[in-house]
């Protein structure tokens, strides 16, 4: 239940979820308790705001922490994270990504994270701990060729994706406590320039990237080896350019958050690729989506956009999208630009 816009937890059965935004106007984000209900109270403001416009946002694993990618330096900012809401901000980076940044993850097991920016070597990345940021590690030794858009890791932690405005539009590296491997090789079949988004599935069996060229959004098959053959482009395209993509939970579901109506595009998902589109949010998403995200649980399924009311959220079951939730009582200020949701 929600009390006071705090979620409470009996007998340790079940996590709080929150729901974080990261938008364009200050104060650069807003956070949320969630509930099978929707949208609770809004958590006050962290003391010591982002410097520019949020661009990307996450939560680590344990949900302890909560970081934000964005405009102004030093481009990344992160709080330790409570049912209260936002802890003291934790010291910057020593040594900050070079420009905006524009999306950011932690690693699976918390003890690192990555931030995609503008300005070569185009992504960041650092060792993570209970006291915030450590040492940059080395960058990649084959560079990201383009501004750094999105960046992901794969559920085991092994290897790390970062989505870019360049060709080749991704770039994989393997991944381990020193940091970036020996890049794998490009896909067979090229991403379209550029590369917003990616996303690894659940089961870490499958990568999809979405980006601004030809079929929007691009799936393949990964393994250790790295890509495997593309899969079939879905039969019903997204409308524009994929800006966001999320598998949900069980890796049943895939969605696109995109910059033409219906704005948000979503999937069956199996080991075969893409199934038949799911139809249309019956209450439209308001804009341009820029990212997506589904809840824990999988019940839920939340698009960041950016016309009022920056944030739209739905029901999500095996039959897509439901009736949707009432907008937060409190809006994010601004255009929506990165959404996510944490446990704890």
């Amino acid at each position: 239940m929600i009390v006071g816009g705090v979620p409470m937890l009996f007998g340790g059965a079940s996590k709080a979820v929150y729901l974080a935004v990261a938008s364009i106007i200050t104060p650069f984000i807003a956070a949320y308790p969630w509930s099978s209900a929707g949208f609770g109270t809004k958590f006050a403001n962290p003391a010591t705001l982002p410097t520019g416009e949020g661009l990307g946002i996450t939560f680590n694993s344990a949900g302890t922490a909560i970081a934000i990618s964005h405009e102004n330096t030093p481009f990344v900012t992160a709080y330790p994270w409570s049912i209260a809401g936002f802890g003291t901000k934790f010291s910057n980076p020593g040594t900050l990504p070079a420009f905006h940044g524009n999306g950011v993850a932690f690693s699976p097991a918390g003890t690192e994270i990555a931030v995609a920016h503008n300005n070569s070597p185009y992504v960041a990345a650092y060792s993570w701990s209970s006291a915030g940021f450590g040492t940059q590690l080395s960058n990649p030794g084959a560079a990201v060729t383009g501004n750094g858009k999105g960046v992901a890791f794969s559920p085991a932690g092994t290897e790390i994706a970062v989505a870019h405005f360049t060709a080749p539009s991704i770039s994989t590296y393997p991944w381990s406590s020193a940091g970036f491997g020996t890049k794998f090789a490009n896909p067979g079949t090229a991403v379209p320039d550029p590369g917003f988004s990616v996303a690894f599935s659940p089961a870490g069996t499958e990568i999809a990237i979405g980006s601004t060229g030809a079929t929007y959004i691009n799936a393949y098959p990964w393994s250790s080896a790295g890509f495997g053959t593309k899969f079939s482009d879905p039969g019903t395209l997204p409308t524009g350019s994929g800006f966001g993509v999320a598998f949900s939970p069980a890796g049943t579901q895939i969605a696109v958050a995109h910059n033409i109506a219906p704005y948000v595009t979503a999937y069956p998902w199996s080991s075969a690729g893409f199934g038949t589109k799911f139809s249309d949010p019956g209450a439209a998403v308001a804009g341009t989506g820029r990212d997506v995200a589904f809840s824990p649980a999988g019940t839920e399924i939340v698009v960041a956009h950016n016309t009022t009311p920056f944030v739209t959220a739905y029901p999500w079951s095996s039959g897509g999208f439901g009736t949707k939730f009432a907008d937060p009582a409190t809006l994010p200020t601004g255009a929506g630009m990165g959404v996510a949701f944490g446990q704890l």
